[in-house]
């Protein structure tokens, strides 16, 4: 085994939380504005450039800086501290740049990634439903409606998912954004300055070099990390979104108890908000101690040159159901003793929000529950999971 296949554990992480901390101010202090936008205002989008944040999921053999899962889990968590729809827009750009970086073939990447400047390609996208995909000579035609592009406004690809109904073959294409119609209907209760719009093309030619195939876990660039495939990259970042939300809204709670207490009639002073702060502190903790529990598992497994197994991959999307929907009960609790405070205009009544239709992301749906209940009761022997899936092992 090269060190190329070996797992990449950035020894300049330190650093990179530095750079990353220049960053939040101008990110909290933004978060308003963004939403108003619709999308990152500009001097958030140019911190995150110049910090050289963007990279985090970049291979670092095209001057990326490749982190590892926990490594992303933490950027991700901390700039989703201080908004969520930055965090979501992030962690949705990295990944997909990132995971095209390391599918795609030599060509495609000089194209994309091959620059004298920082300004590398930026892409995002969907990938979960699909477009059609007809075969023509050097690669494919491809039409199709996609929904949820988040970040879109500032990438300057995008990746789609499409199906070649001839072949059976389910693919990820990328083309320039130019290329697709942006569909304006981003009208949502929150994560409104994601962006994360509908797009649509129709018979966009997409050579073969822009092809990969949805369900790989095999890099044509960079190391142990891009073994996971696609749904598992998505995960580390979901974890990592939850987990900085989460802590942001106890932390809006401590601070609005301080306000309250000594109050003729505070609730906070009561035996009953004690109790169900503690419990939220709890859950919140432990969620995050399970999420690093089981990435440093999957990170030792990549490391040792082998593929997750089924059970590796089955707590790996039960862990991220468990996260995303324990922040979800903190929120209820923040809600309920905020009282008045959470229904007026502000940070927290935002965060709500943000959280509330975070959750609705297809990675935490019932449908994954359920497959990881059917497969850990012994009910789904010989399978294994294709993206959300669980199939039979041929």
């Amino acid at each position: 085994m090269t060190e190329a296949d070996r797992l990449h554990t950035s020894e300049d992480f330190d650093t990179i939380l530095a750079n990353l901390d220049e960053v939040l101010p101008t990110v909290g202090e933004d978060a308003s504005l963004n939403e108003q936008r619709g999308d990152l205002a500009p001097r958030v989008v140019e911190a995150l450039w110049s910090s050289g944040l963007f990279g985090v999921g970049v291979p670092r053999e095209l001057g990326g800086l490749e982190l590892c899962p926990r490594q992303v889990l933490e950027v991700v968590a901390r700039l989703s501290y201080s908004d969520a729809s930055t965090g979501w827009t992030f962690a949705a750009l990295q990944m997909i740049t990132g995971t095209t970086a390391a599918y795609l073939g030599p060509e495609a990447v000089r194209e994309l990634f091959d620059t004298d400047s920082r300004r590398h390609a930026l892409i995002a996208g969907q990938g979960t439903r699909m477009g059609r995909a007809v075969p023509v000579d050097g690669g494919y035609r491809v039409s199709g409606h996609w929904h949820f592009a988040s970040g879109v406004s500032l990438a300057t690809h995008v990746h789609s998912a499409a199906l070649c109904e001839e072949s059976g073959r389910a693919m990820v294409v990328t083309c320039p954004k130019d290329e697709v119609e942006l569909i304006d209907n981003w009208d949502v209760l929150g994560l409104r300055a994601t962006g994360s719009i509908d797009y649509t093309c129709s018979e966009v030619f997409v050579p073969e070099t822009h092809v990969y195939d949805i369900a790989t876990i095999g890099p044509r660039h960079g190391g142990a990390m891009y073994r996971l495939g696609l749904a598992n990259m998505a995960g580390i970042s979901h974890s990592g979104w939850a987990l900085g939300v989460g802590r942001r809204l106890l932390d809006e709670m401590n601070g609005l108890a301080a306000t309250k207490t000594g109050k003729p009639g505070a609730t906070v002073d009561t035996s009953q908000f004690y109790a169900e702060y503690a419990q939220a502190e709890s859950k919140l903790r432990a969620a995050h101690a399970w999420a690093r529990e089981v990435w440093e598992d999957n990170e030792a497994t990549l490391d040792g040159g082998v593929p997750l197994s089924t059970e590796q991959e089955t707590f790996t999307r039960l862990m991220l159901n468990n996260t995303t929907w324990s922040v979800h009960e903190i929120g209820q609790t923040v809600h309920k003793w905020a009282a008045t405070a959470a229904i007026r205009d502000g940070d927290l009544q935002r965060v709500l929000r943000d959280l509330y239709t975070g959750t609705q992301h297809i990675t935490s749906s019932p449908a994954v529950l359920q497959n990881c209940g059917k497969w850990l009761a012994g009910l789904a022997p010989d399978t294994r999971w294709t993206f959300l899936d669980l199939e039979p092992v041929s």
